[in-house]
């Protein structure tokens, strides 16, 4: 029996790798809340927007599990690729918060408002807002790991889904030949 490489095998159960995105897309989000609701640490601006990605991939792939082996090759190359497209697209947002945190450049203008900043607000919802709203600034580490912050972490997660979804792309890509 000839061995077989990794893509014949994703090939062959069409619905691992849409799962493998799922579940790693989940872990992420899962890992924010985590933090978020049993760590105390509130979400800037940058955090939120970083979760996006995740969400998008989430759909994507939920899509892609239930069609199963439906998808050919073909199909499951363009998956892959968009995945490591929006991957890629929230390395870039991640990035981008790993500089402001570093103070390399500056945020958002919302960064730290917490929607604060609506030029309609009356004094009294202003004040409202501002007694109920955790001010979150984006350039502030709220946790770091070996001198890494979570942005970081997000940033180096991201580059290496977005890699292995390029490659998997690439790999399904030749399956269709």
């Amino acid at each position: 029996m000839a061995p077989t490489d990794i893509h014949t095998t994703l090939t062959r159960r069409a619905a691992i790798w849409p799962a493998l995105t799922l579940a790693a897309s989940v872990a992420m989000l899962g890992g924010a809340w985590s933090f978020q609701v049993f760590g105390g640490l509130q979400p800037c601006t940058l955090c939120i927007y970083q979760r996006w990605p995740y969400w998008i991939v989430i759909v994507l792939a939920g899509l892609a599990v239930l069609a199963g082996r439906r998808l050919a090759p073909g199909g499951l190359a363009v998956f892959a690729a968009i995945c490591g497209l929006v991957f890629l697209a929230g390395a870039g947002i991640a990035g981008f918060h790993v500089g402001v945190e570093q103070h390399w450049w500056a945020g958002l203008s919302t960064c730290g408002s917490g929607g604060l900043d609506d030029p309609n607000m009356s004094i009294e919802e202003l004040k409202a807002k501002l007694l109920a709203t955790p001010l979150v600034r984006c350039d502030d580490v709220a946790w770091s790991l070996f001198g890494i912050s979570m942005a970081g972490y997000n940033l180096i997660i991201s580059v290496v889904l977005a890699t292995a979804s390029a490659w998997a792309a690439q790999g399904f890509w030749r399956k269709t030949a």
